[in-house]
């Protein structure tokens, strides 16, 4: 990928893995709320969670969650019945990606995980 614009600070990096805990909104909000203050990015609103309940397919059952950053966002997808997750950071300030990935992997108990920053 060609890097466009270099003036522009940003951060991203993509998280996915296997999970082995219960994930329901009440974890993904505390899950937010935690990572936001390891990584010291700062929520300007709630975390909005969907979950479609039964529409769609079956093995595609579970949560779409974001959280909204001064300094861009945290995108949370989990596929419930496999006990899968991906997650995106996308900021506009530099984190540590090494307390990132450390933090998921200890709040969602990850079996399998990997990481790419770009």
């Amino acid at each position: 990928m060609k890097y466009l614009a270099p003036n522009i600070t940003r951060q991203r990096l993509l998280i996915e893995g296997f999970y082995s805990i219960d994930i329901d909104k009440e974890r993904i909000i505390d899950f937010f709320n935690k990572i936001t203050s390891d990584l010291n990015l700062r929520m300007y609103g709630e975390p909005i969670i969907f979950s479609p309940g039964g529409e769609g397919k079956e093995k595609n059952q579970g949560y779409d969650a974001f959280v909204p950053l001064i300094d861009s966002g945290i995108s949370l997808y989990v596929w419930s019945n496999s006990k899968f997750l991906s997650l995106i950071i996308y900021t506009c300030k530099e984190f540590d990606e090494i307390i990132a990935l450390e933090f998921v992997k200890s709040f969602f108990k990850t079996t399998k995980i990997e990481s790419e920053s770009f």
